[in-house]
């Protein structure tokens, strides 16, 4: 059977590609397949052993069988609705907050609580370094049923927020511009809304197909994180 492999970050860069066609065997494996891009794409094989997969645009594991003309993702770990509304974008815009703050607000809302991600110049803390520009990449389908699965699940921890927002941008972002937006409206301050921005911006950077790629003054490089999906996710 044939699959269709999207590859992004590192995996895209090592490979010289972002899509390929695999030739599997009926009933291959995630691990099958990742065995076998190993063997015919040297470059990405050590990247393999963390590497995050999803099928069909749902993550998928080790021991999942593969379907017929798949649509596989290969990536590093990542860096609602009802009658309230639900803003969820990747873009490559500029970030408007007077806008989004437009979008989640109701008749009945007397509260917005806004995150905003703004990329750093100076890092002092952990590793301490510059940073000239960040380049941030999207698996664009796939992340934005995500921003949704996050939305949903902040609705079922607080059932008072009305509005919620998650804009993420993507491309070449220069120091002190921002790069994701999370927004959540209610109707009064004490009923969850912060406490839900806090958690959209947490879980997008768990289960959001995003990365990031810092540019400085000794180079380049893809900055992994370290939560790997899990059934479910």
């Amino acid at each position: 059977m044939r699959i269709q492999v999207l590859l992004f970050a590192h995996f895209k860069e090592k490979a010289g590609t972002s899509k390929l066609m695999v030739e599997l065997p009926a009933g291959a494996t995630v691990s099958t397949l990742k065995q076998i891009l190993g063997e015919q794409i040297q470059a990405i094989e050590p990247l393999l052993i963390t590497s995050v997969v999803s099928v069909n645009r749902e993550f998928a594991f080790d021991e999942d069988i593969l379907p017929e003309g798949a649509e596989v993702g290969i990536f590093p770990p990542v860096s609602g609705g009802g009658k309230f509304p639900t803003v969820l974008r990747i873009t490559q815009d500029v970030l408007n907050l007077n806008e989004l703050v437009k979008e989640v607000t109701l008749p009945t809302t007397g509260a917005v609580a806004v995150f905003t991600g703004v990329v750093r110049g100076i890092t002092s803390r952990s590793d301490p370094h510059e940073t000239i520009r960040l380049e941030y990449e999207a698996y664009a389908p796939m992340a934005e049923g995500k921003m949704a699965q996050v939305a949903d699940e902040i609705r079922e921890r607080w059932p008072a927020v009305e509005g919620i927002a998650i804009v993420q941008r993507i491309g070449l972002l220069d120091p002190g511009t921002p790069t994701v937006l999370i927004a959540c409206s209610a109707a009064h301050r004490d009923t969850g809304c912060f406490e839900a921005a806090r958690y959209g911006i947490d879980r997008l950077k768990e289960i959001v197909p995003v990365w990031k790629k810092e540019i400085g003054p000794d180079g380049e490089a893809w900055v992994e994180g370290h939560y790997h999906p899990e059934k479910g996710d």
